[in-house]
């Protein structure tokens, strides 16, 4: 088993953060969250995250709004609500916490 498929779980896990995070920029269209997350290695696809965002809004934590595209019909450009803003603090504050955690694991103490 690669590594790659031992942290397929983890990756699945972390990408409604990641996409908090990336709508926490400012307004986003779909593509440009599957354009951000295709530079790293949470690359995903539209399969993937349109059932994502449709829970996000079902849960409140994201919305959107229509706007007129020049390039064709219009787009959802999503944003994050007060709830999702929430959301995207709490997770931060406990990455941060795990993060720590692990990163610290298996240091030598300093006695």
């Amino acid at each position: 088993m690669s590594i790659n498929e031992k942290f397929t779980a983890i990756r699945k896990g972390l990408l409604e953060f990641l996409v908090l995070r990336i709508i926490a920029g400012g307004k986003v269209y779909a593509a440009d969250i599957l354009n951000q997350l295709g530079a790293t290695e949470f690359a995903t696809q539209e399969g993937t995250l349109y059932p994502l965002l449709s829970k996000m809004r079902r849960e409140e934590l994201v919305d959107y709004e229509w706007k007129e595209s020049e390039a064709g019909p219009p787009r959802k450009y999503y944003k994050l609500t007060a709830k999702g803003t929430e959301q995207l603090r709490e997770t931060s504050e406990y990455w941060d916490k795990i993060s720590a955690t692990v990163k610290g694991l298996g240091q030598e103490s300093g006695n």
